[in-house]
């Protein structure tokens, strides 16, 4: 229903001119309203914050806030991370997808606000041998009163995909914090490796020395000095290979902080004592634990709630909606003017669509039962992930102890084995080989070592609990939960 009344009286001829001004004026107004720079829903604090940035950088990402660091940085398992976080593309486009999200959640509010529109026209014709000038204004509101809940369908599935969109920003910083420790203590086994390496070296030589002594004082054989630069010979094989991988850790490590492969980098010294290893957790705790707290979860279902919400919205689609339109126009013909003011209501009933409501709804329900399946396949990829990381975890913990015990008896064999050959009662092989053993068994203590901390950071990952606090009670030696 509608009710429009009009009258027809000779205008002032800058009547019209002063409404196009007016309405002009109203345009600049609704467009400084409408600036972009303005956030009337405040959807910018909806956006998640961004990954590894300090604070004071600008919130809309026109900027790198990552400066190169200093040649003479020092870096520790924390400034790796950060650094990882900050200059990695993966992060920044997961934010900005959020950000996308957040503003639709603003379009999808914006329905529920009238709309403003004006016109302006000026013309003139040619009829029956006459010219006739025509101008015309009109300014008309109109406003969607009731439409079913389809707006709210709208706005309730832009606010869940905003939800997974914080979740998958979630997800992607846990995974890149998750490679950035590994690469980081890649390199730093790698360096211990080095550091074993040469040791062994330091200690090959040795043993090719007190050979030569006892090949020239007569008590010792060719064989065994052959058999001595044999074993040093291979020790600077093993040295060389060793700077080689160390080489490759850091050009690694460089790549997951977001610097070119050969960039310098010097990494702070990292302790070599053991942890405390007191892993006792129930795995079905931590699996249902995982399960409340994986940000991939978590955004699966908030992927299967805006799908829910779309086959309301599908259906609301289909139904009647009310608006109301009000406004006044203007309209001069040939001198002649008329001014008129609209007000009513309009019913909006779809009759045939071409069955394009009914597929409407259908596909939304085949997308939301997608979801479901993709959300549930999720749920038990995380059981999986923890009770994997859960076991890799104990065994590296049993590792751990292992290693101790198998280095502190290498190291008396090496020690009863020098001994004896100095006092010349032991032979060149039972030395090499005590060595060689006690080489394997440093090596095998860094690496099981660091491999902890690793699978520590994974169990932790796998839970969906990877954060800085992981690097807190890593570096006071103290494990309760991941």
């Amino acid at each position: 229903m509608a009710k429009t009344t009009s009258r027809r009286t000779a205008l002032p001829p800058g009547t019209i001119l002063r409404f196009c001004l007016a309405l002009l004026a109203v345009v600049a107004a609704a467009g400084a309203v409408g600036d972009e720079t303005s956030d009337p829903f405040a959807t910018g604090k909806l956006v998640p914050a961004r990954p590894g940035f300090s604070a004071g950088s600008p919130a809309d990402g026109s900027q790198q806030p990552c400066p190169l660091p200093a040649a003479n940085t020092r870096y520790g398992a924390l400034e790796v991370v950060d650094l990882a976080l900050c200059r990695n593309p993966g992060t920044r486009e997961v934010w900005a997808s959020a950000r996308v999200a957040a503003e639709q959640v603003g379009l999808a509010q914006a329905d529920f606000l009238p709309a403003v529109d004006g016109g302006l026209s000026i013309g003139r014709q040619r009829s029956d041998g006459h010219n006739v000038s025509t101008r015309a204004a009109s300014l008309t509101l109109s406003w969607l009163l009731f439409d079913f809940g389809a707006r709210s369908a709208k706005l309730e599935g832009a606010r869940q995909l905003l939800a997974a969109a914080a979740a998958s920003l979630d997800s992607t910083v846990q995974g890149v914090f998750f490679a950035a420790l590994r690469a980081y203590y890649g390199a730093q086994a790698a360096r211990a490796a080095l550091a074993a390496a040469l040791e062994s070296e330091r200690a090959s030589r040795a043993s090719l020395s007190a050979a030569e002594v006892r090949y020239q004082v007569g008590s010792g054989t060719p064989a065994d000095r052959l058999q001595a630069q044999t074993a040093w010979s291979q020790a600077t094989l093993n040295r060389i290979k060793a700077e080689g991988a160390l080489r490759n850790a850091y050009g690694r490590l460089a790549n997951v902080m977001g610097l070119d492969a050969h960039s310098s980098l010097t990494l702070d010294e990292i302790a070599l004592t053991p942890p405390a290893l007191s892993f006792e957790n129930d795995v079905a705790a931590l699996i249902a634990e995982a399960r409340r707290n994986r940000p991939d979860l978590q955004a699966a279902e908030a992927e299967l709630r805006a799908a829910q919400a779309n086959v309301d919205y599908a259906r609301a689609a289909s139904r009647p909606t009310i608006a109301l339109h009000a406004g006044p126009s203007w309209q001069e013909v040939d001198g002649l003017s008329t001014r008129s003011t609209t007000l009513g209501l309009s019913l909006t009933l779809p009759i045939f669509t071409g069955y394009a409501s009914t597929y409407g709804v259908r596909s939304a329900q085949a997308k939301s039962e997608v979801q479901a399946a993709r959300r549930e396949g999720i749920r038990q990829q995380v059981a999986l992930d923890v009770w994997e990381a859960y076991q890799a975890l104990a065994t590296a913990t049993q590792t751990v102890r292992t290693a101790a015990d198998l280095l502190a008896s290498a190291e008396q064999s090496e020690r009863v084995a020098a001994g004896r050959y100095q006092a010349g009662v032991g032979n060149i092989l039972d030395l090499l080989n005590a060595q060689s053993a006690l080489a394997n068994a440093r090596l095998q203590r860094i690496q099981a070592m660091l491999d902890w901390h690793v699978s520590r950071a994974a169990l932790a990952h796998a839970i969906g609990t990877l954060d800085h606090r992981l690097l807190a009670a890593q570096s006071s030696g103290a494990f309760d939960r991941p």
